[in-house]
């Protein structure tokens, strides 16, 4: 687990480094040694990232004598003190860009990238959950450190990937004396993996070349390098092609690959909460910028179009087409892919979390979810406390559920006094559930029991209305509305919809 320093100078940018503290307590310290210019120094040494809470003028003059490379230095990212902006200072490519994006999301700022690459419109790959990267190189004879590392250095960046990422470099028998591969491999404490020539000819590679296999008994060196990972293992997923050394006489050429210790990809199932891009939890943000592929709703998809990177994958379809979409996205999973499976509200409530981990193939995934602001929350907040003691949800959709399986629930709620969100009332062509719902309510209900309803929560087109059971009229509500029952210690107060907690202090 990488370890990111923060450090402020202000009360607003304590508050945030506090913030991030809170919400990556494994990854963020907020470091203060006494002055500013102290702590940043230590944190600079020490950690594997910076955020400074600083002008980026100060943040430079207080690190400039303690730069020495862009491939080991620290990445820095500064944010303004109107939390405004996440800028990638310094390690752009090695760190910083991803973490400013990262840092962004979190506090709703804007990131600020200027490497030359972004600016020209051609983004790295998506952040990686911490992938093993191997580094697979091919060289000609005779090929020095700084032109292995050089190349190396440039596949990397190529990928927006971080050298800290990097578990080993790999090459083929022929190569195992290279002076240069491994006086590099020394240089940044890589382990060298060497791999016998026939087994990377079996490996599948974008460019394989007769030159290569005529010279090394492959058609690949260092695509099927970085891929192999050993006999009977899961090869690993290319992420940089074969790149050439930066020199104007290439003798080195590089790839990259990320060996997953499962052989398998990930799948992040995400509940985007009620739609409000505010109440999409940090998170959940993180998980969609890191994805190779999204798989959703095509409504939920459009939401979150703007948060995915250049060249993800999307697969949208419409509704009813759930269990199609869970199987794809484990399927997709399995194959090696990084994909988020995204829903509305909580993942795990009525939505894509349960036919998606119901698949035995989930087995051996590296499986995340990610949880969400639920409807029945996000409209118990409208309205005002009606969640406030015991209460259950229940939808009213007879689609998957038989209609007597129904009934009997809320006549359990109702005789068990639960406050009682209704999901799924009512729909063109399912008019009548609502009142009979309602109906088997008010047997145990006096009429005055408080009865409240927030379509669309949290969107711009938000509707809510707050009333009695005897005073309720069904037709005003549909699918995209939770209706909230209150139970019999249920009351209007001010206005709002109050279940008392009960506490017995108040007796």
């Amino acid at each position: 687990m990488s370890r990111i320093g923060c450090v402020a100078a202000t009360d607003s940018g304590r508050e945030a480094a506090a913030y991030l503290a809170a919400l990556w307590p494994d990854e963020v310290e907020f470091v203060d040694e006494g002055t500013v210019a102290a702590s940043l120094r230590t944190v600079f040494g020490s950690c594997d990232a910076v955020i400074a809470f600083l002008a980026t003028g100060a943040t430079v003059r207080i690190l400039a004598p303690s730069l020495r490379h862009k491939t080991t230095d620290a990445p820095v990212v500064c944010v303004d003190e109107g939390r405004r902006f996440a800028i990638a200072l310094l390690g752009g490519h090695y760190g910083a860009n991803d973490l400013a994006r990262r840092v962004a999301g979190a506090l709703g700022a804007e990131p600020v990238i200027s490497n030359a690459r972004d600016a020209a419109g051609i983004r790295p790959l998506p952040p990686l959950p911490r992938p093993r990267l191997v580094v697979g190189v091919g060289a000609s004879r005779g090929v020095s450190a700084d032109e292995v590392l050089e190349t190396v250095d440039a596949a990397l960046g190529r990928g927006g990937l971080d050298p800290r990422d990097v578990r080993a470099l790999a090459t083929v028998d022929l190569k195992a004396d290279e002076t240069g591969i491994l006086a590099a491999a020394r240089l940044r404490a890589w382990p060298l993996l060497v791999h016998p020539a026939a087994e990377l000819a079996d490996v599948e590679v974008p460019n394989p070349s007769a030159v290569v296999r005529a010279a090394a008994g492959t058609p690949s060196v260092a695509e099927a390098a970085a891929r192999y990972a050993g006999p009977g293992r899961a090869l690993g997923r290319m992420l940089v092609e074969k790149t050439k050394s930066p020199r104007e006489n290439p003798m080195a050429t590089a790839a990259v690959a990320a060996h997953d210790p499962t052989g398998r990809g990930r799948l992040a199932v995400i509940g985007l909460g009620p739609g409000a891009r505010d109440l999409t939890a940090p998170r959940a943000l993180d998980e969609l910028r890191g994805a190779e592929v999204v798989v959703g709703l095509d409504q939920y998809v459009d939401q979150i179009r703007d948060l995915l990177p250049d060249g993800v994958r999307i697969e949208a379809s419409g509704l009813g087409a759930e269990e199609r979409r869970a199987r794809s996205a484990v399927e997709l999973a399995n194959a090696g892919h990084r994909v988020a499976l995204i829903g509305s509200g909580d993942a795990g409530v009525y939505a894509m979390a349960s036919p998606a981990l119901d698949d035995p193939e989930t087995e051996g995934l590296d499986v995340v979810c990610v949880p969400g602001i639920t409807a029945a929350t996000a409209a118990s907040n409208v309205l005002g406390a009606p969640l406030g003691h015991d209460h259950c949800a229940i939808s009213l959709s007879d689609l998957h559920t038989p209609w007597p399986v129904i009934e009997r629930r809320v006549r359990a709620a109702a005789e068990g006094d639960f406050v009682v969100s209704f999901y799924n009332p009512r729909s063109a062509k399912r008019d009548w559930q609502l009142p009979k719902a309602l109906a088997v309510l008010a047997e145990h209900r006096p009429a005055e029991t408080p009865i409240g309803w927030v379509r669309a929560a949290g969107r711009p087109d938000q509707s809510q209305g707050l009333t009695t059971l005897a005073g309720f009229d069904p037709a005003v509500v549909d699918m995209y509305t939770t209706v909230i029952v209150g139970c019999s210690q249920s009351r209007i107060v001010a206005g709002r919809f109050v279940t008392p907690r009960g506490y017995r202090w108040k007796e």
